[in-house]
């Protein structure tokens, strides 16, 4: 039975610790479903098509080096029904600190109510990488700051050009 893991977020824009995580979930799941969370009352800095394509880039490698997939879709709602809907029985979440930690046991309650056929899965975000967050790397970009430790450079690139055309 195939192993389909969703791991969802805005990933405005995607960073090493969203990196980190899904390289760490290829080895958990045959094929990673990676959902942008679409929301009408964010706007977003970058276009879906801009995160879906970088998210894409940045990680697909990662799943051929242990023969996973990687596919990157968007959805509206609840994660637990995306989950059902690309097939998914396990949601991966990253977690940075004991605050995540406290929102997400909530969800998992949640979640395991309104589907108790999908799993959550924490992984704590790597040391080096857990501090990171999209809003300060967008707000340290918006500022004319360095991003380059955040994000990897074609991600630097995009966020930078988005920001001037705001």
């Amino acid at each position: 039975m195939k192993r389909v893991g969703l791991y969802s977020g805005t990933f405005d824009p995607v960073t090493y610790g969203h990196i980190d995580i899904i390289r760490r979930a290829f080895r958990l799941v045959d094929h990673l479903v990676v959902g942008i969370g679409v929301n009408s009352s964010k706007k977003p800095l970058l276009s879906f098509e801009e995160r879906a394509a970088l998210i894409e880039a940045e990680t697909k490698s990662f799943g051929e080096e242990v023969g996973s997939t990687l596919e990157v879709t968007s959805f509206k709602g609840l994660v637990v029904d995306a989950a059902d809907d690309v097939g998914a029985g396990i949601i991966i979440r990253g977690l940075r600190g004991t605050v995540d930690y406290e929102y997400e046991d909530q969800m998992v309650g949640m979640n395991g109510i309104l589907n108790p056929r999908v799993e959550t899965v924490f992984l704590t975000a790597s040391p080096q990488v857990g501090f990171i967050s999209s809003t300060l790397v967008r707000q340290i970009a918006t500022m004319d700051g360095d991003i380059s430790r955040f994000v990897p450079p074609a991600v630097a690139e995009k966020v930078l050009s988005a920001v001037k055309r705001k």
